[in-house]
């Protein structure tokens, strides 16, 4: 089950078409969708994991936190919307394509992705762009 919770104002505007690509995503992958927690926040409420948790002193979009067993995925998934606002402006992409990008790349880490090299993170920006192009359908 998907599910999509808020430490913020910010409210999904289309949850149903979200968690249908996001389960459509993840049988892509050969996984099945366990209990997925989505939890938006802001700069400080993730600031505050990433400190507590990681020991990382910054300030990051997502932060993603894998309960996964096998091929069945679960997991917390905290996004800054603040974080994800400056990206998109950043990046000079729209807010909800940097949105529904972070969103799927914490479904890839879970599928086994990784991207801590070039290979690596090439690879996860091919999928992302791949399922963001079948949201977009």
């Amino acid at each position: 089950m998907i599910s999509f919770n808020y430490e913020t104002d910010f409210q999904l505007e289309n949850q149903k078409v979200l968690s249908e690509w996001i389960s459509n995503t993840i049988q892509s992958e050969g996984c099945k969708a366990g209990e997925i927690n989505y939890i938006f926040c802001d700069d400080a409420y993730l600031y505050k994991l990433n400190l507590e948790y990681l020991n990382h002193d910054t300030l990051t979009d997502i932060i993603s936190f894998d309960y996964s067993v096998g091929k069945e995925l679960h997991g917390d998934i905290y996004i800054s919307v603040e974080r994800v606002t400056e990206n998109a402006k950043d990046f000079k992409v729209s807010f909800h394509n940097e949105l529904h990008r972070v969103m799927i790349h914490g479904i890839l880490h879970y599928c086994g992705y990784k991207d801590k090299t070039d290979k690596d993170a090439e690879l996860m920006r091919k999928k992302e762009d791949d399922y963001l192009n079948t949201l977009s359908k």
